[in-house]
């Protein structure tokens, strides 16, 4: 058998390129598997919510497969594929006729889709889950996703994966800390990966403010919008906040050994499974996270929830307080999250599920 591999991969700069580079690899230890053949028994799609994918959805459609779903909403990917027209019949078609006038509404405020939750709220599908032969997710929420859209197409749910990195030396994380003026005794946290509306930065800026005299925060990562990224260029500027652009994957880990904790949250969420609390979980650093379905296999003592809504920010204050004042907690809770991704997410298990879907939807 001969599977078609279609994903955006590395120089590209996104967490799916990332992902489905060393998926790749460990893939071809089950069987033959092709970067986007002419001809292939079965092909694999991965999708996401961004342009990058824009030629792969169309194949998708085009010559269906099985298709991974790294987000579970679709929606702004399409906003930025679709003219107006044909827009509105998208949605239509998601969500029956009379909701065009809504669908005008939401095309005619799409300049607010990073923030406004209605587009979440319709992730838009319907169209590219019908086709498939099956589905893949990551997580609960992904998969009632799919089939609220597609009820009869089927859905695999496989785990996101962790490949253990060769981690650097304890010195060598040290003087990392000091060349980005962390210091060495100051409790660390850090925000990773893209940073969009709803990594919720205006909550964890303002909530670092209370531990700003005996921490430092971390930011690394690429603003995807200009205008959030004035926004919040004042708070930014603070001291103890350190910002660094988009890391390359050896800086990223050392950045990540760098850091005591990890402020990840998402809201509202997408559907998709963080590459980054998976990553920071699997080396041992407390991941502070939305609460939602899309975390919901987590153990409740290897992560802390941060709920969403108004709870936000006073739980967000209390937890990185805590933390700061107990460095032991945050170990623990570290520990138990890395025994869930040892247990759960290793990628030769991964790679296994993926073959055997693979295999059960050939053509």
């Amino acid at each position: 058998m001969t599977a078609g591999f279609y994903s955006p991969l590395p120089p590209a700069r996104s967490g799916v390129a990332d992902y489905a580079a060393t998926l790749l690899t460990a893939l071809r230890a089950h069987g033959r598997v092709e970067v986007a053949p002419r001809h292939c028994d079965v092909a694999l799609y991965h999708l996401g919510n961004n342009a990058l994918h824009a030629g792969i959805y169309r194949q998708a459609l085009a010559n269906p497969g099985v298709v991974v779903l790294h987000d579970a909403v679709l929606h702004h990917f399409l906003l930025g594929q679709l003219d107006r027209e044909t827009y509105i019949e998208e949605f239509a078609y998601n969500y029956g006729d009379w909701n065009r006038g809504l669908a005008e509404e939401l095309w005619r405020g799409r300049a607010a889709s990073g923030a406004d939750e209605r587009y979440f709220q319709f992730p838009m599908l319907r169209r590219v889950a019908e086709r498939a032969r099956a589905v893949v997710v990551h997580n609960r929420a992904a998969a009632s996703a799919v089939r609220l859209h597609a009820p009869h197409t089927q859905v695999v749910e496989i785990p996101h994966f962790y490949q253990p990195p060769e981690l650097p030396a304890e010195a060598q994380v040290l003087r990392y800390r000091e060349k980005l003026g962390l210091g060495a005794a100051r409790f660390v946290f850090g925000v990773f990966g893209y940073l969009r509306e709803s990594k919720r930065l205006w909550s964890v800026l303002d909530a670092f403010q209370a531990v700003r005299d005996r921490s430092c925060l971390l930011v690394a990562g690429r603003f995807v919008s200009a205008d959030l990224e004035r926004a919040l260029d004042p708070l930014l500027a603070q001291p103890g906040i350190v910002r660094v652009p988009f890391l390359p994957v050896d800086e990223f880990w050392m950045a990540a050994c760098a850091v005591d904790a990890c402020i990840n949250l998402r809201d509202p969420a997408a559907g998709e499974t963080s590459g980054i609390s998976i990553r920071l979980m699997g080396i041992g650093k407390p991941v502070l996270m939305t609460e939602s379905g899309e975390c919901a296999a987590f153990p409740e003592d290897g992560a802390i929830r941060i709920p969403a809504g108004l709870a936000e920010r006073e739980s967000l204050r209390q937890h990185i307080v805590l933390l700061t004042s107990l460095p032991e907690v945050a170990r623990a809770i570290g520990e138990r999250g890395a025994g869930h991704i040892r247990e759960h997410h290793q990628i030769g298990a991964v790679a296994r599920q993926y073959w055997e879907t693979l295999c059960a939807y050939r053509g």
